[in-house]
């Protein structure tokens, strides 16, 4: 077999005649920037979600840094947040002078340990003025409890839901559960406009300050500044804001992926269902729960290196040689050099994000994987365990 030719990377988007269409139909437009297509992509994302505020963004990055700038937070805050994580979810905390306070996953997940959370915010009492979670993989976890802390203490909870569209759970979508939510639109999650993302509110005055703040501090959207109805080169600057403010090259894509993002949750539902049935039957090998409302942005599988001769490293390399793409999600952030340095932390300090991280293996999951692709992946992940299995 040749494997250049037949490697099956880890993500790939499904990009269509639809989307190619909506892009082109902007590009011919002479308006590329922001303007109706992102006011639209806005209004329909909020329907879909079921949120009273939403905003285009250029990065889910973006999105976290303007919800906790809007909702107050900065020098000498604490934000308690997952070592579990990509570096986005804690540097924007530091963008804004707060420290990330971590607290560890909880035991067989890979989600904020709630009962952590707790300790943290009678440890740390006043100077916590924010619960980010994150919706690692698509699965939504121990919301409910993280709500009724923030509320007791009067703290914010926004969730880092970049991997969470459309979760959905009994009280509502995934994103629309705190008082602010952040969706990634990147190339490889569940829908993508390239580069991008949304954040949701149910707060008018903070939807205001997003508003404004996405876009150098603002007083006024910069198409209304240049199209006929609104056309004056007169602004002022309220504050000093940034540049987060999406394309309407961007949206017009998103809007076509959102109206596949049902049809694209069930590919990757089923692509689940076979992982999961294939994997049980293998000791050495632990797939995720189908938790209810999972969106299936990763299918995050553990091996279980007691059970094993080979480390999941070597176990990583054996799929690569089988023409299988796969990632590990996450490093957790106490143990990259930033961290380390700044908050002296060690890897023993959050022992279950740490352990969680030398069993995890990443596979494919996207829709636009065939069913031999996908037997493929089963056939390399139970050949490469059978033959590193301890006798």
């Amino acid at each position: 077999m040749n494997r250049n030719t037949d490697f099956i990377p880890f993500a790939r988007p499904d990009i269509g005649r639809g989307e190619e269409e909506a892009v082109l139909r902007v590009l011919r437009s002479g308006w590329i920037t922001t303007a109706g297509e992102a006011k639209s992509f806005e209004e329909e994302f909020a329907r879909y979600v079921g949120s009273p505020h939403a905003l285009a963004v250029s990065s889910a990055t973006a999105g976290l840094h303007l919800a906790l700038e809007a909702l107050g937070v900065g020098p000498g805050d604490k934000v308690i947040t997952s070592p579990y994580t990509f570096t986005a979810t804690a540097g924007v905390i530091r963008h804004l002078g707060a420290d990330p306070l971590f607290v560890d996953i909880a035991p067989g997940t890979f989600h904020l340990d709630p009962a952590g959370v707790e300790e943290a915010i009678a440890r740390e009492g006043e100077k916590v003025r924010a619960v980010l979670p994150v919706h690692v993989g698509g699965e939504v976890r121990g919301m409910r409890r993280l709500a009724e802390l923030a509320a007791k203490h009067g703290i914010a909870l926004v969730e880092d839901a970049a991997h969470a569209f459309p979760s959905v759970t009994p009280q509502g979508f995934a994103g629309t559960l705190g008082e602010a939510g952040v969706y990634s639109f990147y190339a490889t999650k569940t829908i993508t406009t390239g580069e991008g993302g949304m954040v949701v509110t149910k707060s008018r005055q903070a939807a205001e300050r997003m508003g404004m703040m996405r876009l150098h501090g603002i007083d006024r959207e910069v198409w209304n500044r240049y199209t006929e109805q609104g056309a004056s080169w007169r602004y002022a600057v309220m504050e000093a804001g940034f540049k987060y403010n999406m394309t309407d090259i961007a949206a017009a894509l998103g809007r076509v992926q959102l109206r596949r993002a049902g049809e694209f949750l069930e590919k990757r539902k089923a692509i689940a269902r076979s992982y999961r049935q294939a994997f049980a039957r293998m000791d050495c090998l632990i797939a995720p729960g189908d938790s209810e409302g999972h969106a299936w942005h990763l299918f995050l599988l553990r091996v279980d290196e007691k059970k094993l001769s080979i480390s999941r490293d070597a176990f990583i390399d054996k799929l690569q040689e089988a023409g299988i793409g796969t990632s590990v999600h996450f490093i957790p952030l106490h143990i990259h050099p930033y961290y380390e340095k700044r908050y002296g932390f060690r890897a023993t300090d959050f022992p279950v994000a740490y352990a969680t991280y030398r069993q995890v293996i990443s596979l494919p999951i996207y829709p636009a994987m065939t069913e031999g692709q996908v037997r493929r992946v089963i056939e390399a992940v139970l050949s490469t365990a059978e033959a590193g299995r301890r006798i």
